[in-house]
């Protein structure tokens, strides 16, 4: 049974409406109960068939207003992309020192991976301890690149990655309550901009089915779905 809370904080949203975006977000705010700083966080239903390869939707987005969470980022590289990675503020940086350390110890003191593509080889001896974590470094994210200082930065700066599960909803964090619903906002557009331009050719009828908001702790709220299509209208 909920707490006593959370059943003050869902007297305060209308189970029957779809509001707007920001008021919704306003609404997730007002009723956090938590006495941290919570998350708010998106669920958007698709459309799509995770089955089939071109409907297994994945990606990336950089939320302009970050997630408020500190990032720890392990660069797996060699040589002198070592230098540029410390020099763009990856926390940890090293070859098949690190790889051995994962493999060996479990040592698992990070959130991000980012690696060479040169290295590679090396990292798929570990891919069923990261992978499963989704940790494992994938081109499609923009994760094995040679680009480390591009790479560290976008995940240091709020970079998302989201991908739909096996019951077609994608799941992700959009910020701290403390942001503000003006930024929070931002970054939900962001986020279901990413969702849009993600859309494959192969879905039919309509593409976004439900968005819902919460904070960690707190109830859902239901966003109208127009919200999707009022941002596939102005990018």
């Amino acid at each position: 049974m909920a707490g006593k809370k959370y059943q003050q904080a869902a007297q305060k949203i209308d189970r029957t409406r779809r509001y707007r975006l920001s008021e919704a977000l306003q609404l997730v705010i007002d009723s956090k109960s938590a006495k941290f700083d919570e998350t708010a966080e998106i669920a958007v239903r698709l459309n799509v068939d995770p089955r089939q390869a071109d409907q297994n939707i994945r990606g990336t987005v950089v939320l302009p207003h970050g997630t408020g969470r500190r990032v720890r980022v392990l660069v797996l590289t060699k040589g002198e992309k070592e230098r540029e990675a410390r020099e763009a503020g990856a926390d940890y940086v090293g070859g098949d020192e690190l790889i051995a350390r994962i493999a060996d110890e479990g040592w698992l003191d990070f959130e991000s991976v980012i690696a060479t593509p040169d290295i590679m080889g090396a990292v798929g001896r570990i891919g069923r301890i990261l992978g499963p974590r989704g940790l494992m470094p994938n081109p499609r994210l923009g994760t094995v690149t040679f680009d480390v200082a591009k790479a560290v930065g976008e995940v240091k700066a709020g970079k998302v990655d989201f991908r739909v599960d096996k019951g077609g909803v994608v799941h992700a964090p959009l910020g701290k309550l403390s942001f503000g619903a003006d930024k929070l906002t931002e970054n939900a557009r962001a986020l279901l901009g990413a969702l849009v331009r993600a859309k494959p050719a192969s879905a039919k009828g309509n593409y976004v089915q439900s968005i819902t908001l919460a904070s960690t702790m707190g109830p859902g709220v239901r966003v109208d779905n127009n919200e999707a299509t009022a941002v596939a209208s102005a990018a």
